[in-house]
Order: C-alpha cells, then structure tokens, then sequence
C-alpha cells in the first residue's frame, strides 16, 4: 500500500511539474491535460485502498494515510498547482515574486486555511468513514482507520493555534 501511496504523490508531482512546463513552453492545452492527471491519481489511490480492503485486506496504517493524502490533495491541489505556476513563471522570466502578505492580510489568509484544513480534515474523516464501513464496522481489522480521526483533530487544532497566534500577534513586514 505504501509503494501505491508514494507512487501516486510521485506521479501527482510529475504531472504538475510535467503541465506547468507544458504551459510555459507554449503549450497550454497540453499542460492542463497534464494537469488533469493529479486529481486522477487521487481517484486511483482511492480506489486501490477501497479495493484493497473490500477485498479482505487488514487496514494499516498505509490506507490511513491515504485516506487523508486524498483530502489534503483535493483540497490543496490547486493551491499548490498555482504557488508552483508562479514559481515558474518567476524563473522563467526572472521576474521577483511580490512580497508576500502582513498584517491582517497575512492573518485573513490564516483564517482561509483553518477553514481550508477543517474541509481537508472533513474530506478525509468522510474517505476514512467509508473505508472503517469497507472494511467492517467494529471489527479489529479496520482498527487503524479509526486511529486516524484523533490525527485529524490535531492536524485542525495546530492550524487554529496558527492563525490565532497571527490574530494576536499579527506579522509584520520584514525590511
């Protein structure tokens, strides 16, 4: 499972990397066909891990994390897609990127991602859900699916004491 796993954010970032450079050489169609392949690898892992347990296999830890690989992957992806666009485009044309948000703005862009990382979570905790029913409620073979849904907590309430820290203390500019 976790050669699947890794394979599929190997392949995710191929076909970034793969559609950005596409586009940049001029070939947009190609680059967002390219592009189109990241969500798809989602949907492959997802059904590899459904697949997987449905089929008798003991969930581990491995299914875990895929389950919260796709919901951060689908949440993310396009933000992701985006910073690595404009990193890019800054080392194509040489072209500095713009200073990056301060004060309030940085803390409002906290804010985004706290509700950004809760549908993640969410997402995830749904995909996790499905597999524990997959696999069979109550038994012990799913039993490290339902270890994952105290991580997602965690995961949520590091990035709520993020932006509240940048609420409190919001940053500032560097000079």
């Amino acid at each position: 499972m976790i050669v699947v796993i890794v394979a599929c954010e190997v392949g995710f970032w191929i076909a970034v990397l793969g559609g950005l450079t596409l586009r940049a050489a001029g070939l947009p169609r190609l680059g967002a066909a390219v592009l189109v392949l990241a969500p798809v690898l989602d949907v492959v892992l997802l059904v590899v891990t459904a697949v997987d347990l449905r089929a008798g296999g003991a969930a581990t830890w491995e299914h875990g994390l895929a389950a919260l690989y796709v919901g951060f992957s689908l949440t993310y992806g396009h933000r992701m897609v985006r910073w690595a666009d404009r990193h890019l485009t800054r080392l194509r044309t040489g072209h500095p990127l713009p200073p990056g948000p301060t004060g309030w703005a940085y803390t409002r862009k906290c804010w985004g991602d706290v509700l950004r990382t809760l549908l993640a979570a969410l997402v995830s905790a749904a995909v996790l859900g499905a597999l524990v029913v997959l696999g069979g409620p109550g038994t012990p073979a799913v039993e490290p699916l339902v270890g994952w849904f105290p991580v997602l907590g965690v995961i949520v309430a590091v990035e709520l004491l993020w932006a509240l820290g940048y609420t409190v203390w919001p940053k500032r500019a560097t000079t």
